[in-house]
């Protein structure tokens, strides 16, 4: 039952939120819970994601947060026993998490060592113990998998080219897996917002011209917020209004992003 007592389109329902401490991932928990889901908030570090956890029982909702590093499958796999453990079932997983260097730019000719093992280690390997994982608990009832791709990876990024190329690699993924699975019964989307994020708040810093610059490109006039703009639009993909879409890249931009 959604926070309230009204009843939400994911009742009966638990998810799994990877990076869910903070930005995108803490929105899309937040939202996943008011539509009535149990959530496992599933964070890099464990206080970050208890105050995730905290916010979203102050509110009525069901929670469990678990620390968790995707790029350790054993992390991931005891976070799904968690969410099975302790509320009997996952019906959903949004594959969130992202590397803590994912702003940070890269001429191609002369990279960080260890940067891009780090884009590949937490997007790629990261995706793919989410899903392996997941499966067979998503399989059982029908369930869906939502991974948070960008716009960087559909139109690519300069001076940010492996974060571009790691979250094109992502939806590949998801057009694959959603021909696979879609005979499971399983829905495989993307999601690829712009939103309020701790990385764009930091490079907001660096670069004190970069808002008014890059918000007179959007629209709607604004930067999305994680939790009333992006979120509901996470819970439309995991609920049974989209029970007919596989394989798709929503973009939630506020008309920033049109011809993605």
């Amino acid at each position: 039952m959604s926070p309230g007592g009204a009843r939400g389109p994911l009742d009966g329902q638990v998810a799994l939120v990877t990076g869910a401490g903070t930005g995108v991932g803490r929105g899309i928990a937040v939202a996943l819970a008011a539509a009535g889901a149990a959530v496992v908030v599933a964070a890099h570090h464990r206080d970050s994601g208890a105050l995730v956890e905290a916010s979203i029982r102050d509110r009525g909702g069901e929670a469990l947060c678990v620390e968790c590093d995707v790029t350790d499958r054993a992390a991931v796999a005891a976070a799904v026993a968690a969410a099975v453990g302790g509320f009997g079932s996952l019906d959903i997983v949004v594959a969130n998490a992202v590397s803590n260097r994912s702003n940070e730019a890269v001429e191609l000719e002369r990279p960080p060592e260890d940067l891009w093992e780090q884009h590949a280690s937490v997007s790629l390997r990261g995706l793919l113990h989410c899903a392996q994982l997941a499966h067979p608990h998503l399989a059982r009832r029908g369930g869906a998998l939502l991974v948070l791709l960008s716009p960087a990876g559909i139109q690519g990024s300069e001076r940010n080219a492996f974060y571009a190329a790691v979250k094109g690699a992502q939806r590949g993924f998801v057009k694959s897996l959603s021909r696979e699975w879609g005979a499971d019964d399983i829905r495989v989307n993307g999601l690829a917002p712009l939103a309020v994020t701790p990385a764009l708040d930091k490079a907001f810093a660096q670069d004190p011209t970069m808002h008014d610059r890059l918000v007179s490109f959007i629209p709607s006039g604004r930067i999305g917020d994680p939790e009333t703009d992006i979120g509901p639009a996470a819970a439309f993909l995991c609920g049974p209004g989209a029970r007919y879409v596989l394989g798709q890249t929503l973009v939630v931009s506020g008309g920033r992003f049109t011809a993605l």
